[in-house]
């Protein structure tokens, strides 16, 4: 699903399962239209992109690990990535 993410978001997929990179996490906030300036931290971009798809009611609420498949699925059919992978 990560994958598939990040071929919905321009970026090169991966041969093997990671974490999503911070350039990933940008390409991520830039397809979900997260009005951020500068550049956020790791932590700061997951809770973003959790507040803004919906997985949690606010930036504040938002949980800032790593994410987990029910949030990589939101993900995905926010950024209208394949399901398939």
């Amino acid at each position: 699903m990560r994958n598939a993410i990040r071929a919905a978001t321009g970026r090169f997929e991966r041969e093997f399962e990671a974490s999503f990179t911070k350039e990933e996490l940008q390409a991520i906030c830039v397809a979900l239209e997260v009005d951020e300036s500068g550049r956020p931290s790791t932590t700061r971009m997951r809770r973003l992109i959790r507040a803004q798809i919906g997985v949690a009611e606010s930036l504040e609420a938002a949980d800032d690990s790593t994410f987990r498949k029910a949030d990589l699925q939101a993900i995905s059919d926010a950024v209208g990535a394949s399901s398939e992978s």
